[in-house]
């Protein structure tokens, strides 16, 4: 930092308090009369040395204090007040050290003058300038932006993000989408922006089934403060929604209330059930694992993957014709409760009571499961998430699915997509995966297979271009392993005894109170580059959040894959041709 840096009016801001330990790293200020400092402001001060140029000490404010100089009761307040007692309010504020440039960590020197930091000296406080490619986050507390180094995020020297906070008020998943346009839009990603996707699973609601759509309360105030990061203010370009299909309905149509068009419905075919053997996602919930009965799943499994012949839309197992996922199930049971049959398809060395308590949880899967695993809707029709041949923007909408049926779809979506980058052998383009409820999907204890794709991509996802950005309302209940591998951490707003636990020991202690106060809006963003995490503001989304903020889409992002491969298909059509 030069000279020039540190010039500010008068005194500056404050100087480097001589009643408190000044240490290289945290040192307090006394804040000049008619001079403020608040949480969050970055400050810059010098220590001279003998024989050797100056160190210049940056830091941010992590607390500030007020009392009053001369008083030795707490009553004497009154007097003070009244004028009768001589006292001075005195402000003081921590700093904790972010830079010391060139490196040699001394202490500042009590007396020494501290200037808030602007322009390059801001910048250099917190090593934006070292920052080659930057991502804009989001304003800090001083109005001027703050940003993400995109080396940590999209896999160069680091990935992955874990979103905490309390379920609607945190914003998390706002946050996380305005992370996901400020990558594709700011330009950091170069030419690779083109073909970068992202996939996002929406489990709350029909909110995030507009991102196409621009948001009719923008004004003009917003707008500038995207022009402020480098944003244009908009909607997503390219976004592609899937939807399961409704219940009882024949016709496969999608499950969306809302939004009616650009829709398409994702479902199995029972042919590709059995072929890829996705049983071991019907028992998906991590308690599974510890039971005796998964010897019978992966088993089952297997034979059907040896066994089972496509048959017009359904499957031919054992000479029967199997046209829906209650057929399939019923046909399962029955040759499991055969005594000659038992052994083919369990294994020789599995008790009965195994294979009954198998029974009973596939059983109770018919429910949960008949509208996505088909035998009725045509298996040439588009029907699979496949974001490398889908928008931008992948949607996989899961809100009216029961718990057990997200689970499913959740899993066999992210194992079909890791697969899919592990056979391209290369990170580009780079797939974003934003889950919510990661914390029901990977918890800390037990194990399931989605838990298992989750920690492949935390632990391999780098190396092939997955980025997962995970969301929770709590992370010390998520799997360690994936919340270790996450380079940037943000948190929202938090409950009370989640903030104590120790995931979130990278906070200082006044960060971890004001994260218990941050309104929607406010994220304390952690990354390796900045020794503090930094308070921001993201800005209001520029794409609709529901359908009464949706203003005209796009044309072209109104047609639905099936349309678009077939300008006279029809919802539901069959593999018959369309009479005339």
């Amino acid at each position: 930092m030069t000279d020039d840096l540190l010039d500010g009016p008068g005194d500056g801001v404050g100087r480097v308090l001589g009643t408190a330990d000044a240490t290289p790293l945290t040192f307090w200020t006394a804040v000049a009369p008619g001079s403020y400092l608040q949480l969050d402001d970055v400050v810059v001060t010098r220590r001279e040395l003998p024989g050797r140029e100056p160190v210049t000490i940056a830091g941010v404010v992590t607390q500030v204090r007020a009392r009053h100089e001369g008083a030795q009761f707490d009553s004497d307040v009154f007097a003070i007040a009244d004028g009768t007692l001589p006292a001075q309010v005195q402000e003081a504020a921590e700093i904790t050290t972010t830079r010391v440039d060139p490196e040699f960590y001394v202490p500042p020197t009590p007396g020494a003058v501290v200037h808030r930091a602007e322009g390059d000296a801001r910048a250099r406080a917190l090593h934006f300038d070292r920052m080659e490619r930057r991502i804009p986050m989001g304003m800090g507390r001083d109005g001027v932006p703050v940003y993400l180094n995109a080396d940590f995020l999209d896999g160069t020297r680091g990935a992955h993000v874990s979103i905490s906070g309390i379920s609607g008020v945190a914003t998390k998943t706002s946050f996380a989408t305005f992370l996901l346009y400020s990558v594709f839009r700011s330009g950091v990603l170069g030419g690779d922006a083109v073909n970068a996707k992202a996939l996002i699973f929406n489990v709350k609601g029909e909110d995030l089934l507009f991102l196409d759509h621009p948001n009719t309360r923008l004004d003009d105030a917003t707008r500038a403060g995207y022009a402020k990061l480098g944003l244009d203010a908009g909607a997503f370009p390219d976004v592609r929604v899937y939807a399961p299909p409704r219940v009882g309905d024949s016709s496969g149509t999608p499950d969306v209330s809302s939004r009616l068009t650009g829709v398409d419905s994702f479902y199995w075919t029972l042919a590709e059930f059995c072929a890829d053997r996705l049983l071991p996602y019907v028992f998906a919930d991590a308690d599974d694992e510890r039971q005796q009965y998964t010897m019978v799943v992966h088993s089952v499994a297997a034979h059907l993957a040896r066994y089972a012949q496509p048959a017009d839309g359904g499957v031919s197992l054992d000479g029967v014709r199997l046209g829906s996922y209650g057929d399939l199930v019923d046909h399962i049971v029955e040759q499991l409760n055969d005594d000659e049959t038992r052994s083919a398809w369990a294994g020789s060395a599995v008790g009965l009571g195994t294979v009954n308590a198998f029974a009973r949880r596939l059983i109770g899967s018919k429910k949960d499961l008949a509208r996505l695993i088909r035998g009725d809707l045509a298996t040439r029709r588009p029907h699979s998430i496949n974001t490398a041949e889908s928008a931008q923007v992948t949607v996989v909408d899961l809100h009216n699915l029961p718990d057990r049926a997200q689970r499913f779809v959740v899993g066999v979506t992210l194992k079909s997509e890791f697969e899919r980058k592990e056979k391209a052998g290369t990170a580009k383009p780079l797939l974003f995966v934003v889950l919510d409820e990661l914390n029901k999907y990977a918890p800390r204890e037990g194990s399931s297979p989605i838990k298992e794709v989750l920690l492949d991509i935390a632990e391999r996802g780098r190396s092939l271009g997955v980025i997962l950005v995970g969301a929770q309302q709590t992370a010390s209940e998520v799997e360690r392993r994936i919340v270790t591998n996450s380079a940037i951490r943000v948190v929202g707003r938090l409950d009370p005894a989640e903030a104590s636990r120790p995931e979130y020991g990278f906070l200082p202690p006044a960060q971890r109170q004001r994260a218990l106060l941050a309104k929607p809006g406010t994220m304390f963003v952690n990354q390796p580059d900045i020794p503090v995490p930094l308070c921001l503001e993201f800005p209001f989304p520029a794409w609709a959040t529901r359908v009464s903020e949706a203003g005209r889409a796009p044309s072209e992002t109104l047609r639905s894959i099936t349309q678009s491969a077939d300008p006279f298909a029809v919802v539901g059509a069959g593999d018959d041709d369309i009479p005339f």
